[in-house]
Order: structure tokens, then sequence, then C-alpha cells
């Protein structure tokens, strides 16, 4: 204990000693597949590395630079980051393993883990919040921040078009339903319901950018109940309707 106490006062000590230009956020530009981002107490950027700013399309961070999230992603997307940066800016504690909707590279809505901690200036004071996001699928390898649910979300992830029946996925697991529920939203801060409906919505912004299908006939394949259903859906998460997304994303010829 002595010994452990010791080695936390040298990284203390260390880490006070750094020169303010020393700029060891440049160090999240050379670790792959991470995206890194500070913003201060008005939930404004004010740094981003450059895989980051890649991904939303910018020239450079100084673009970014004092922006906040409702001018840079969809209404309801930016509603729920906002939700978990107020959140931390208010309790000062971290949000570990988020698991959400994010943009890819070529802007399609991919799973994500987000993690955010709070800022603390030299007087213990909360001024700002920063995080982590890394893709949950790169390449074949699957990352989730419970191993215990793998099967039930790789079920999930390749069924998501048909009726699944929530008590087979607890069967599945080993759990009660009721138990795979709760557990469920521990692991990843969505239920399973939330889960299976943000992943038709993301196949469904790919078919929008590169079919001409119809709106209908999308509803139906991806599992939807009708048109309505699927429109209400999509515009609760990306913030538009499906035919407003598709004439904004679709590739002109």
């Amino acid at each position: 204990m002595i010994r452990q106490k010791s080695s936390l006062a040298q990284k203390d000590q260390f880490l006070a000693e750094i020169a303010p230009d020393s700029h060891l956020d440049i160090l999240f530009n050379h670790i792959p597949g991470i995206s890194f981002f500070a913003k201060n107490s008005r939930l404004e950027l004010i740094a981003a590395n450059k895989r980051f700013w890649e991904r939303l399309g910018v020239e450079s961070e100084a673009d970014l630079i004092g922006k906040n999230d409702f001018e840079l992603f969809p209404q309801r997307l930016a509603e729920n980051f906002r939700k978990d940066d107020l959140e931390i800016l208010k309790t000062g504690k971290p949000k570990l393993d988020i698991l959400e909707l994010f943009f890819d590279s070529q802007g399609l809505p991919d799973w994500f883990l987000t993690n955010k901690f709070p800022v603390f200036d030299h007087k213990g004071d909360i001024i700002g919040v920063m995080g982590t996001v890394k893709s949950l699928v790169r390449g074949e390898n699957t990352l989730y921040p419970n191993l215990q649910f793998h099967k039930a979300v790789e079920y999930l992830r390749s069924h998501f078009t048909e009726q699944i029946l929530f008590s087979d996925l607890a069967k599945m697991v080993g759990m009660s339903v009721r138990q795979f529920n709760r557990r469920f939203k521990e692991a990843f801060n969505t239920t399973p319901q939330s889960f299976m409906i943000k992943t038709r919505i993301q196949a469904a912004c790919e078919e929008l950018r590169n079919t001409e299908r119809t709106i209908s006939d999308l509803a139906q394949s991806l599992g939807f109940y009708d048109q309505s259903s699927f429109t209400q859906h999509f515009r609760k998460h990306i913030g538009v309707t499906p035919l407003a997304y598709r004439k904004k994303n679709m590739p002109r010829a």
C-alpha cells in the first residue's frame, strides 16, 4: 500500500511539472482508430484530433473550434450528446462505454463506443468535458464493453430485420428476461429494443444512400410495422425524415 501511494505521488508530481505547451493532445493523432475531442464549460469544441475532424468532413481542427454539437450533428444526436455532457459537468463523474450511433468517414451512422471524462482546473473546478470515440466494429474484430453479451449482440446485428423475441436472447446468455434487459442496459447504456431499432436505422441510411428502393419497401424489409413507424423512428434518431436524408446524401449522377 505504501509503495502504491509513493508511485501515485510520483505520477502526480510528473503531471504537475508538464509544461502547458507540451501539446500532449497531439498523441491522439497517432493512436489508431481513436477519435479525441475536448469541450469547454459551454460545451463548445476546443480541441479535436485529426481522425475526429476528418470524420466530420472539415479541413482542419480550427474549423471545429467554438462550435457545439447542434452545429455539427442532427438534432437528435446532438441532444443525446448534450445530455451526457451536462451530466458530467454536474456530477464530475465520467461516463464510460457509451454505445451510440456516430458517423464514420463516409458520413454514415455506425456503432461507436464513447468514453467521456470531466476536465478539472488547478482549483479542482470542472471546466469542460473530454472524450474518446472508437468504432464498435473494426474490420473483423468486434469490440464489446461486456463480452458476456457477445452472442446476443451478434444475433441482433445479423437478424435485425426479423421479429426477435428478447426472451430467446435472454436464454442465449443464460438469464431471465428481466435480468437480461437490466444488465444489457448497464453494459451498453441502451435497451435491447433500442439497439435493434438503431441497427435498423443504420441499415436504412445505407439503403437510402445507395439504392432507389421506395420508403415503404424499406420499412417493410427492415422490420418496421409500416412506413409511418419507420419515418417516426428515423426522424427520432437521425433528425430528418428518410426522404430528406436521401435527397441530401444520395450520390449525384
